[in-house]
């Protein structure tokens, strides 16, 4: 039976500048579904990033009723932790019900979303061909610069990981990680595994 567990988890305040903030959450895959390239990824999005998704998925299939992100309301307050909770709840009710639609599930969007730190106008130029890489390829390059999952990393060591085997040989042109991101996913997820 194939299963995809999502959690949306860990929000936190990044500064833009000394004037703006926003707060980004974790999210958090563990599949066995063929439609994945990585069975575990870890990425750090903001809202701003869901609503992008949410339109380009709505776009590509004009006949689905995509569910609902959280409102974005003018009383939204960063330093309330019951709104920003909130939000979350909605953000992973919001992937739980993208990931159930065999349909959605092959764009490839979603995949770039969940899998890479992309930024939107990255993903679009991925999807669209205009990268040196692929979307398999930015999925790789991801994992093999952010590694922090420990059965993945003794997998390797003992050449059971067929198809990822390669990956940190690929040339994929994706520049260095941001090693803040994996940071906060290294320490999370000792405890899930």
């Amino acid at each position: 039976q194939e299963f995809v567990t999502v959690l949306v988890r860990d929000p936190r305040t990044q500064k833009e500048d000394s004037w703006h903030s926003y707060i980004d959450y974790e999210i958090f895959i563990h599949t066995n579904s063929m439609c994945f390239t990585r069975k575990t990824s870890c990425v750090r999005r903001r809202f701003r990033e869901f609503v992008w998704l949410r339109q380009r998925l709505q776009s590509n299939a004009v006949l689905i009723q995509l569910p609902e992100l959280p409102s974005k309301t003018p009383f939204f307050n960063m330093n309330n932790p019951h709104h920003v909770d909130h939000r979350r709840q909605g953000l992973q009710e919001f992937l739980e019900k993208i990931l159930q639609n065999a349909l959605l599930l092959s764009d490839s969007r979603l995949h770039l979303f969940l899998q890479t730190q992309l930024s939107p106008e990255d993903m679009e130029a991925c999807v669209s061909g205009q990268t040196k890489y692929s979307v398999a390829d930015a999925i790789q390059k991801f994992a093999s610069l952010n590694r922090r999952f420990p059965i993945e990393d003794e997998e390797r060591k003992e050449g059971k990981n067929d198809a990822d085997s390669d990956s940190e040989s690929s040339s994929s042109g994706l520049g260095p990680s941001d090693d803040s991101i994996s940071r906060g996913c290294k320490a999370s997820l000792a405890s899930e595994e």
